[in-house]
């Protein structure tokens, strides 16, 4: 037998093969039993009749290509698309040219709403109560998704569909994201095709100097030092522009979700320059600014009122000259932020339209998986938090003004912004039971059955995107994903919608809970239980009741006038919470799983 001598050259071009095969080359899991032969086997080929098996799913014909766009620590008031200041241009093109949801709500923090969406599920549901590097021992805690419980990437692969991620996926337990895996509930494990993007156990990440995964392998810092959200848009036009030369008719998913607007507030000075002078009325003018808007533009009623204040946020003028300095530089560089990630998604958008697919492809857009966050504190933040007094900080903060939104900085606006570019709600990110922190603009655009714009006003929840999705696509769930047996999803599909802007809504029980503070919805009115946690309510022993149909955004607590529908919507999560796995109540931040400590490369 000949044996091939490994020269020199030859190992080296081996090498380089083996290593591009390792970083690129990832074995995926696909349902693809082998089906009976239909044929008939003869001694010779003249007596034998052949037939050839569906090995793998196709598509049905004219399936449309699929985009779920979302972004991160945002408010409800913050894009232009939906009454905010903030300039979304592409946002607002495809939301008039589709629909704008005004009742959609997600689950206060990062992880559980991803977990909710890709899987169509409560959070409890598939083990995303918290996060996975806090998780807890039990089935609503321990952040493992369980493959009972399709992904979307899964099943749309499963119809047919290349799948794709880029950004932040953030539901991979950090104690297998090691080199010694295992990799099944990374992106590529859970029905993606290709991933591009942070850690997938972290939360967040550097916008100049990211730490980016491709597939299951680490890859080189970016010789040009291109901006995340950038890189992942190159990705994903790769992505796209390789299949459609391959296969013009298959249908794509891409799951896209970037690092903005999560800190650090990093971008280029162009972006931050762009709003220079726009905010200087500050945050209480900001406030009314923007629900004057939008009232002109349909997205909240018309008898609307600003809610109280947030407890802490001092009013602006009663702020010294250099803290309204700082604070505006801040709200240029976030609104800087959000402009150029929104640019970046314009490029996506714009190739599809050169390429003939944008009428062919339904994209879903979620203004944030919570609502803004409060993280900054009175002053934000620009430099690495060190121990300093306050006013050390603040001094330090201040001569690096002319930095912020560079890679030497990690800048994190002031909670005034964040209460502001929530309006017109009260509360924050990590708040659960107020629309503060749970309620997000929806966008869905889909040229094939949105043939004119509106709004939708029905009460929604995360999960009802994958059910909305399958609907729209025409998909199948199939009863068995990798030999595992499906159970179905807790979210009700939108698409009753569209039609009909008045039709019943359909989505009228749903629980909310995180860190032990929780609400339930049930048929237009929400009771409010907090606990004992931070920032949770002016008053945690304070039980709170909202009539959501005449009370758009939470003022009037008719606790008091009707106990008994406190005492009806208690029972009512109590049976959702057994129901759900949100059992045992879990209001700790505290890491109380061992194998976890192992790896402190997360960022929440």
């Amino acid at each position: 037998m000949n044996q091939m001598k490994l020269t020199r050259n030859n190992k080296k071009r081996f090498g380089i093969l083996w290593l591009a095969c390792l970083v690129n080359c990832v074995v995926f899991a696909q349902h693809s039993p082998t089906s009976p032969f239909k044929g008939k086997i003869g001694k010779t080929i003249a007596e034998t009749q052949e037939s050839y098996s569906q090995i793998n799913p196709q598509a049905q014909v004219g399936s449309p290509n699929v985009v779920w766009i979302l972004i991160d620590d945002i408010g409800y008031g913050a894009s232009t698309a939906f009454g905010g200041l903030i300039e979304t241009p592409t946002f607002d093109r495809l939301a008039n040219a589709g629909l704008r949801y005004t009742n959609w709500h997600t689950a206060a923090f990062c992880a559980p709403t991803r977990a909710a969406l890709l899987t169509g599920c409560n959070p409890h549901t598939v083990h995303f109560g918290f996060f996975a590097n806090n998780s807890y021992g039990t089935p609503g805690y321990d952040g493992y998704l369980p493959f009972e419980h399709a992904t979307i990437a899964e099943v749309l692969r499963e119809n047919g569909y290349n799948t794709y991620a880029v950004g932040k996926y953030h539901l991979t337990s950090p104690s297998d994201v090691t080199a010694a895996g295992p990799f099944n509930r990374w992106p590529t494990g859970r029905g993606f095709d290709r991933f591009y993007g942070y850690t997938p156990s972290a939360g967040a990440g550097d916008q100049w100097n990211p730490i980016i995964y491709r597939n299951t392998h680490l890859e080189p810092k970016d010789p040009q030092g291109r901006h995340f959200t950038e890189l992942i848009t190159n990705e994903a036009l790769h992505y796209i522009s390789e299949q459609k030369e391959a296969d013009p008719n298959k249908p794509f998913f891409l799951y896209y979700a970037p690092g903005a607007a999560h800190g650090p507030h990093q971008v280029s000075r162009e972006w931050i320059d762009k709003y220079k002078g726009k905010f200087d009325k500050g945050w209480d003018w900001y406030r009314e600014e923007v629900l004057a808007r939008q009232k002109k533009l349909g997205v909240v009623p018309q008898n609307t009122q600003l809610p109280p204040q947030n407890p802490g946020i001092e009013p602006w003028d009663n702020l010294t000259e250099d803290r309204k300095k700082l604070a505006l530089r801040h709200i240029e560089a976030y609104a800087g932020f959000v402009s150029h990630t929104d640019h970046e998604i314009g490029r996506i958008v714009d190739y599809l339209e050169e390429i003939n697919q944008l009428d062919n492809t339904l994209i879903v857009v979620m203004i944030g998986d919570n609502g803004a966050t409060s993280a900054g504190g009175d002053n934000g933040r620009v430099l690495p938090p060190k121990q300093y007094t306050s006013q050390e900080r603040f001094d330090r903060d201040l001569s690096a003004i002319d930095n912020i939104g560079s890679a030497e900085t990690k800048p994190m606006y002031p909670a005034g912004w964040a209460a502001a570019t929530n309006t017109p709600f009260r509360y924050y990110k990590g708040n659960p039971i107020w629309e503060g922190g749970t309620r997000d603009p929806l966008i869905i655009f889909y040229p094939k059955k949105i043939k004119e714009n509106g709004i939708r006003t029905q009460y929604s929840y995360v999960s009802d995107i994958l059910p909305t999705t399958i609907e729209l696509t025409g998909a199948k769930i199939p009863e068995i994903i990798n030999g595992y047996s499906q159970k179905p999803a807790d979210g009700i599909s939108l698409a009753y919608s569209i039609e009909n802007p008045d039709a019943p809504e359909r989505h009228t029980l749903q629980y909310h809970e995180m860190t032990g503070s929780y609400a339930v919805y049930k048929d237009g009115w929400k009771a409010l239980f907090p606990n004992n946690v931070k920032n949770r309510a002016e008053d945690p022993s304070t039980t709170y009741l909202f009539n959501l149909k005449e009370d758009f955004n939470e003022i009037q607590n008719l606790s008091k006038k009707y106990p008994g529908k406190v005492i009806e919507l208690q029972k009512v999560f109590e049976e959702e919470a057994w129901k759900y796995n949100v059992y045992p109540l879990k209001n700790k931040w505290e890491n109380t799983n061992p194998n976890l400590k192992k790896n402190k490369t997360i960022n929440r």
